[in-house]
């Protein structure tokens, strides 16, 4: 049974399994498998993703390969990303504090700032229907509620609705249903949002592929992508999520939505380890 060398890393609670390329190639076992067995919270290590650097192309300083705990891709993750900036600037596996990483969702550009926080260019959010993908109307049926939804891409898909009930009684309630709703034909990360001023919001989130998390840094953008273009709040806000804040910037407008998002916020260490197959 092979011992390899594990970090786990969290970003508001967003917890996460890392582990260098060479370490995965030793494994045996696919990036698919890995994050089933590994990010099992009774059977394994616990967390809602896995992230493994892989090396860079050319066409960017390194790229990274994610996937959900349940063993499905994701094509983005703040939080993940803030985390995984940190970690391979601190292992040198890359030697500057501002970079670019291949993900599925394209390039995307992370900065350690002085102050210890990352802040990542989330790139242009996608609001075209078709590349969400979305095929529905703005008005969701799911049991008893009616929604009025704003579907939002981050490079992944995302249905935003905003209430003034307990978001994570509501996200834990409907989540489940919406994330698998024809609406949706990839699925769908869901938020819950209740505005609490033009700069200020909470947020719960029930994540695709793995559930209710403590944070979604994909989330809070889109959130705030939604938030602005429905005239609810200001582009620079402060996302209150159950593991902790993040504050989210744009630029964008209704008029105008091809600026890039930045989402800032912590990344840290929880441990590192040796783990045996």
């Amino acid at each position: 049974m092979p011992i390899i060398k594990i970090t786990k890393m969290h970003g508001c609670g967003n917890d996460f399994v890392f582990m260098d390329y060479e370490e995965f190639q030793k494994t045996g076992f696919s990036i698919e498998e890995l994050a089933v067995k590994l990010c099992d919270r009774h059977f394994g290590i616990g967390a809602d993703g896995l992230i493994i650097p892989f090396p860079a192309d050319g066409s960017s300083d390194i790229a990274w390969e994610y996937y959900n705990s349940d063993g499905t891709h994701a094509q983005m993750c703040g939080n993940g990303m803030r985390c995984f900036a940190k970690y391979v600037y601190d292992k040198g596996l890359v030697n500057k504090k501002s970079f670019s990483v291949k993900t599925r969702a394209g390039i995307i550009k992370p900065q350690i700032l002085d102050n210890g926080n990352i802040k990542v260019n989330m790139g242009i959010p996608i609001l075209k229907e078709e590349l969400i993908p979305f095929k529905g109307k703005n008005e969701l049926q799911i049991q008893d509620k009616l929604f009025k939804i704003t579907p939002v891409s981050m490079g992944n898909p995302h249905c935003v609705i905003f209430t003034n009930e307990n978001t994570l009684d509501m996200a834990k309630k409907y989540g489940p249903d919406i994330e698998h709703h024809p609406y949706f034909p990839e699925k769908t990360n869901v938020e819950f949002v209740k505005i609490l001023s033009r700069n200020e919001i909470e947020l719960s989130v029930y994540e695709r592929g793995c559930g209710i998390t403590l944070a979604c840094g994909t989330g809070a953008c889109a959130t705030v992508v939604a938030s602005v273009l429905n005239n609810l709040t200001e582009g620079n806000v402060k996302v209150n999520l159950p593991g902790g804040g993040v504050n989210v910037e744009w630029e964008g407008s209704l008029q105008d939505q091809e600026k890039n998002i930045f989402l800032i916020g912590p990344a840290e260490y929880s441990f590192k380890a040796e783990y045996i197959l």
